[in-house]
């Protein structure tokens, strides 16, 4: 038997396992310790099926196939009450009734008669929620009360509009429109987990046109970032992550074809209208060092006038609320445990300055040395950069991390997607930061190793 199907089911099981303890389990500790646990077992058994270099027949098929296997146990397995999923489900909803979701918040009687039993098992359509539509406050302390969950619906912040771009709009739509009210979020499950699987195949593609080994796909299909964020948790960011691999593939393959940098600047605009953070991956693809400026702007242009154009539509429908809860999401998630690790060095109230200069200096180290045949080298600092600043705890947020990850052949990058567990985990534990600060003094690490092989001489050649 190949290593193949040997590490499938290893994986699987260690899923499985995972997914019965941990949905058992309130303990922050005991959380962290089967998540670390699952993402070793996973390390280790790609590890060891990608060190075969044996021909394999049809890889791009056999890649897309184990990365459907390992994505089953998670969509048939529901996200928990609040969890993100829940509020796609109710956007494509909402639009599909012919209606803004910019508009008015979930619980708001305007909506009523879109409510089921299975997105608000407490709370009828012809019972009075008590809660309509208003403007958002500006004291901290009340936009965090206004956020609160409310146990008479699945969705979460059901008090607050939605934060999602239209990209992610257009998706929620989709899906809501092939799947009954009764399935919940299994339409948005099954749509993620086949996202993730596309993109594995995609992977192994474009890694074997390079004259790579297709089986280095699986650092993204058996990532556990992408196994519990797509069919389990069925996150948007699947979706961002694909535009961003496509826009990767275009200005990859397509060198010397006039179209190629506007084809990623169209689908990087995509990605960014899914979740914003993309826009900080642009300086990846503005190649100043060979090409020039002439050359370089397209892509970033390609890009904003996308974003700005998928905005336009709701901007026309409902002005200023198409921005949502953005604000009130950057005000809510502006203290916390954000910036763990700068906070170590800066005072809370130059957080957001250093931020900006950590950033700025990150994308002017991208535009001196940026390629356009390798946009995916600068692309997956600027994202880990980001990441490693503002020390989320959403574990999700590090999924387009992953792809870039693997095309740029910085698998070390993997141990911040692995930190955002360590946050998510731990941060009623006082420590969240610190998978971040492992995650860099790995990243420091290896980028020593990696600097001292790359000086070290070769060895003299032995006379005779």
């Amino acid at each position: 038997m190949t290593r193949l199907p040997i590490g499938a089911a290893v994986v699987i099981a260690a899923y499985a396992t995972m997914l019965a303890r941990s949905d058992s389990s309130h303990r922050a500790g005991l959380r962290i310790a089967t998540t670390l646990a699952f993402w070793l077992i996973c390390v280790a058994t790609t590890t060891w099926v990608t060190r075969d270099r044996r021909h394999l027949g049809r890889p791009v098929v056999t890649v897309a196939l184990l990365a459907l296997a390992v994505q089953l146990p998670g969509v048939f397995t529901p996200p928990p009450s609040g969890g993100d999923a829940w509020r796609y489900v109710w956007d494509g909803r909402v639009q599909l009734s012919g209606t803004s979701p910019y508009r008015y918040v979930p619980l708001d009687g305007q909506l009523a008669g879109l409510r089921d039993p299975v997105l608000f098992p407490g709370l009828t359509s012809e019972q009075r929620s008590g809660v309509t539509t208003q403007p958002l406050p500006a004291d901290r302390g009340e936009l965090q009360n206004r956020a609160r969950d409310d146990n008479r619906t699945m969705i979460n912040r059901p008090r607050v509009p939605t934060i999602y771009p239209p990209v992610a709009q257009l998706w929620f739509a989709a899906v809501a429109a092939v799947t009954p009210w009764s399935a919940g979020t299994l339409g948005i499950q099954i749509g993620s987990a086949v996202l993730a699987v596309a993109i594995a195949a995609a992977l192994a593609a474009w890694l074997l046109r390079r004259g790579l080994n297709p089986r280095q796909a699986l650092w993204w299909a058996w990532c556990p970032t992408v196994i519990l964020e797509a069919g389990k948790g069925g996150h948007v960011d699947i979706l961002g992550a694909a535009f961003i691999v496509g826009a990767v593939i275009a200005v990859s393959t397509r060198q010397g074809r006039a179209s190629s940098a506007w084809v990623a600047g169209l689908l990087l605009g995509a990605a960014a209208s899914v979740k914003l953070t993309p826009l900080v991956l642009l300086p990846a693809f503005m190649p100043l060092r060979r090409n020039g400026f002439p050359q370089a702007w397209k892509t970033p242009l390609a890009a904003l006038v996308t974003l700005v154009a998928t905005y336009l539509p709701h901007v026309l429908i409902v002005g200023g609320l198409v921005l949502g809860y953005l604000p009130g999401y950057l005000a809510e998630e502006g203290g916390g445990d954000r910036a763990g690790l700068l906070r170590l060095f800066v005072p809370e109230h130059l957080l957001t300055p250093a931020t900006l200069v950590v950033m700025a200096g990150v994308a002017i180290w991208a535009l001196g040395t940026t390629t356009a045949e390798e946009p995916q080298r600068a692309a997956v600092v600027l994202f880990g950069s980001l990441l490693l600043v503002t020390t989320p705890s959403y574990p999700w947020y590090a999924v387009p991390l992953v792809a870039l990850a693997v095309m740029s052949r910085r698998l070390e990058w993997l141990a911040v997607a692995a930190a955002g567990y360590w946050a998510h985990a731990g941060a009623g534990a006082g420590v969240p930061a610190a998978g971040y600060a492992l995650a860099a003094a790995i990243l420091v690490t290896v980028a020593i190793c990696r600097r001292r092989r790359h000086l070290a001489p070769e060895p003299a050649a032995q006379p005779g």
